[in-house]
């Protein structure tokens, strides 16, 4: 007995060492830098500090936007830069409402009944459109032949292009008229400019100079809002000049803003029409270095080129040596591999698309949807998974959005008579809601300040956190309390008026949709805890509405998505409807959202009957029509179920708007036979698109699918309030190989 003790206490401390050692981040990262060698039409590279974000053909810069999909435009986008089209009307919220009776009282609601309606009440699609997201300006080569004409993309040969995520640099390599050229893009960590430095012949040649050119605002604002056309919109205003500096002011309409143009050298600027510039060395060399800087105010003093790489670099190395990280390499499991490429480009890509100081869209700063604007029950998909992986200053870096708008989010609650603070659901930065058929009526977002605010808590749980989040929490918490009404049972229940995260009901009908109903039991719970941290009682009518609200409906032993659709299963089981819900009654497509209940939180749900309905899910629901974030979704339901094997199955189901391109995005793609909410489809005899018959691609991007998959995986590997061992969500068969370190455990 004593020398097996003996041998197994060997074997412990040999095994040790290995099981202690960290993680490699380098090396981590490093093997999943993205190379090309040629342009991937969806999927031009990204380099950008959260703020702002810069687009880049196969040049490293935006020379041949014409290369790429229509939906995928080469922009520069940032967090601050918002424009709206003169309105003349003087239209206001109030003119964009319509009253919707609620339980005897008129309320306004920003709603469009469908959206032809916005042709007979033009402040509707003037409140829908404005403010709206631009882009700044374009930075690109000034490639010619030697007899001066412009280069064609064609010509270009011998192309490749890296991008270094540790160091956040895109070196972009090809060949032009039989000489190399060498450019080597990055984006400044705290100043909002593009650094540029380029290598060759051509340089000297005079063949190969730099050029920035600045649009105006295009009426189609989605996806692109850039307008090469009416140069006479806008204005572009010298405002200095030096031997290496050139600063300006530009003017579209009430927006105002500011650029610099700053090189490592003395060279000419040379105006190429009202708003563009070419950059050319005066002295002869093969070499040239170019700052561009946008800002909200005139520019100061600007570090070199050097400095700014310098500072790229240290940057980036901070993004990946701090914080969580998860390994899987030794892994057996064919999928390893794929699964931590997925992980590692969407970390990337979340620092440089939801990071900023509002609420990201869901193109991030890649193109416009929407407008440009955000929505906020996104939010936890865009953010909440940087608290996860141990960076809560990423997500602090939009949460005060919400307690900047408090005034506004109250005075919405107050004109529904209701207490608290009312968030909407597809808002520009000024927080005004946007008229929609679908959008006033969501509630899911409502909790969301208290589940982001939370995870900051179990990051910091300081006074500080108390003070900064306390009042955010209450406020929320007030609305939470006051907008379910009791019915005639005198239990607490949510709606009518309401639209579910699925998002097919009718929203005067629909109540107690099954999310809704736990999210909201748990965010009260979670603020009267906050009361407690702060020294404060218990609010009892906190309390009244966390014993009182409805359970969410049943019905042969299966959760219903709503308690209105007592028939939802019946009808989904349905041979008409099964895995194929094109009919207007079929309603079992979209989010399968009720399942979040036991999963994004820990509901009051009963594990085996959420089990028996994540089985119905995936025998009847129709996956061909789900979105990005859903797969991720399911997985942590399917985790928190102590069913690790089926959470990587979801992680990597397979349906069109789960794959992960080379840059590690995904596209949203809708079904034809639902897509007309979101976008025109094609037409008889018209080309079929990248995804195939009957399906249409709406964009390129859709970052809500990374930030998902964060967050799952940081609940896998993490763990979540109750779980037991290392890495409770993945599977214990022999081939996963999961090293992790530095994760939070979800709630």
């Amino acid at each position: 007995m004593r020398r097996a003790l003996l041998a197994g206490l060997a074997l412990s401390i040999l095994a040790a060492p290995a099981l202690a050692q960290p993680i490699d981040r380098h090396a981590l990262v490093s093997r999943h830098d993205v190379k090309l060698t040629k342009v991937d039409p969806s999927a031009p590279l990204m380099v950008g500090n959260g703020q702002i974000g810069f687009t880049a053909d196969i040049t490293g810069l935006q020379t041949f936007p014409e290369a790429y999909s229509k939906i995928a435009p080469l922009l520069t986008e940032a967090q601050w830069a918002w424009h709206a089209f003169p309105n003349p009307n003087n239209y206001t919220y109030a003119d964009g409402t319509t009253p919707i009776d609620v339980r005897g009282t008129k309320q306004p609601y920003a709603y469009m009944k469908d959206w032809n309606e916005a042709q007979s009440r033009p402040a509707l699609a003037y409140l829908r459109e404005n403010p709206h997201r631009f882009s700044l300006g374009r930075v690109a080569l000034d490639l010619r032949d030697k007899a001066g004409k412009p280069a064609k993309f064609e010509d270009l040969t011998a192309t490749e292009q890296t991008l270094d995520l540790w160091t956040g640099v895109l070196t972009s390599r090809f060949t032009y008229d039989g000489e190399a050229v060498t450019v080597r893009t990055r984006v400044h960590p705290t100043l909002d400019m593009i650094v540029v430095d380029v290598d060759s012949a051509l340089v000297e040649q005079g063949r190969l100079k730099l050029s920035v050119k600045f649009p105006g605002v295009s009426k189609a604002l989605n996806p692109d809002p850039s307008d090469w056309t009416h140069p006479e919109l806008h204005t572009t205003k010298v405002t200095g000049e030096g031997a290496s500096r050139l600063d300006v002011s530009r003017q579209l309409d009430a927006t105002k803003y500011f650029a610099a143009l700053q090189a490592d050298r003395a060279v000419d600027f040379t105006a190429a029409g009202p708003h563009a510039y070419v950059v050319s060395p005066k002295a002869k060399g093969r070499a040239l270095g170019l700052e561009v800087a946008f800002s909200r105010q005139a520019v100061s003093k600007l570090p070199t080129v050097t400095v700014a790489d310098q500072a790229t670099r240290a940057h980036w190395k901070s993004y990946w040596t701090e914080g969580a990280a998860v390994d899987f390499s030794g892994s057996t499991d064919p999928r390893a591999a794929e699964l931590e490429r997925r992980v590692v480009l969407s970390q990337y890509l979340m620092a440089l698309n939801g990071a900023g100081e509002v609420p990201p869209q869901e193109e991030g700063l890649f193109s416009n949807s929407w407008n440009g604007k955000f929505h906020l029950e996104m939010h936890p998909w865009h953010a909440g998974h940087f608290a996860l992986w141990n960076k809560p200053e990423y997500l602090e870096r939009s949460l005060p959005w919400y307690v900047g708008h408090l005034k506004d989010a109250k005075a919405r609650a107050a004109s529904h008579g209701l207490k608290g603070a009312w968030w909407p659901k597809m808002v520009g930065p000024d927080g005004v809601d946007s008229p929609s058929k679908v959008s006033p009526f969501i509630m899911w977002q409502q909790p969301h300040p208290i589940w982001m605010s939370e995870l900051i808590w179990r990051d910091k749980p300081t006074k500080a956190t108390l003070a900064k989040y306390g009042q955010l929490v209450s406020e929320t918490a007030d609305l939470l309390a006051s907008f379910p009404h009791r019915d005639d049972k005198g239990r607490f229940v949510i709606g009518p008026p309401v639209i579910p995260v699925q998002e097919n009901y009718d929203p005067l009908t629909t109540f107690n949709p099954a999310f809704e109903l736990e999210y909201y039991r748990w965010g009260l719970e979670t603020a009267q805890q906050w009361r407690i941290r702060a020294g404060l009682a218990r609010k009892p009518e906190w309390d009244a509405v966390i014993k009182g609200l409805a359970p969410m409906a049943t019905k042969d032993g299966l959760y219903l998505p709503t308690e209105s659709t007592p028939d939802f299963w019946e009808i989904a089981k349905s041979q008409d409807c099964s895995k194929h819900a094109v009919g207007e009654r079929c309603m079992n497509r979209d989010h399968p959202s009720f399942l979040m209940a036991y999963g994004l939180i820990p509901g009051k749900a009963d594990p085996e009957t959420m089990r028996r309905t994540l089985r119905a899910v995936e025998s009847d629901w129709d996956l061909r029509q789900t979105w990005g974030w859903d797969y991720p979704m399911v997985a942590m339901t399917a985790a928190r179920l102590n069913e690790p094997e089926k959470a990587v199955d979801w992680l990597f189901f397979d349906a069109k708007n789960n794959k992960f391109g080379v840059s590690g995005m995904t596209p949203r793609v809708h079904l034809d036979a639902h897509a007309q909410a979101f976008l025109a489809t094609a037409k008889d005899g018209e080309p079929v698109g990248p995804d195939g018959p009957g399906y249409t691609r709406a964009a390129e991007t859709y970052f809500p699918s990374n930030g998902s998959l964060l967050a799952a995986v940081a609940m896998m590997a993490g763990g979540w309030d109750g779980s037991k061992g290392p890495t409770p969500g993945f599977p214990k068969d022999g081939k996963w190989t999961v090293r992790a370190e530095g994760f939070k455990p979800i709630p």
